[in-house]
C-alpha cells in the first residue's frame, strides 16, 4: 500500500487511488486528482482534527486517538475490502508533511488488518 500527497502527479504505479481526506484538497480539480474512490469518514473526525492541528508533538497522542476512532468506524471496513480487492492501493492525502498525517496511521491500521488476515489462513 502506498501513500502520495494529493498535489503530486498520478502515475500507474499508483494503482487504485483513494482520497482518504474529509475535505477535498483545495485548488485541486477532480481531472487531475484522479481519484478512484473518496472515503471522507474514514478520516478523522472533526473534532479530533482540530485538536491535533498537524502538531508533530502530538502526533502520539493523535496516532493513538484517532485508532480509537477506526476501531467503531464502519469507513475502515469499506476501505479494507477495497485494499483486499485492489493489487496495489494508494491512500491520497493533502497534509503537508509526508510523515506526521492521519494517512499514515491509517495505513499502518490497514496494514495491521492484513496482516491478521494471512495469520488466520494460515492456521
Amino acid at each position: 500500500m502506498l501513500l502520495k500527497r494529493a498535489y503530486a502527479d498520478p502515475a500507474p504505479a499508483d494503482g487504485f487511488r483513494v482520497l482518504v481526506d474529509r475535505l477535498w484538497p483545495r485548488g485541486l480539480s477532480k481531472e487531475r486528482a484522479d481519484i478512484d474512490l473518496r472515503l471522507p469518514h474514514v478520516a478523522p473526525s472533526p473534532e479530533l482534527r482540530t485538536w491535533w492541528g498537524h502538531d508533530p508533538d502530538r502526533f502520539d497522542e493523535f496516532a493513538h486517538r484517532y485508532r480509537a476512532e477506526l476501531a467503531t468506524n464502519p469507513a475502515l471496513d469499506e476501505l479494507l475490502a477495497v485494499v483486499r480487492e485492489h493489487p496495489v492501493v494508494t491512500l491520497v492525502y493533502a497534509a503537508h508533511d509526508p510523515h506526521v498525517n492521519h494517512a499514515v496511521v491509517l495505513r499502518d491500521v490497514v496494514l495491521e488488518h492484513l496482516s491478521e488476515d494471512a495469520a488466520g489462513r494460515r492456521t
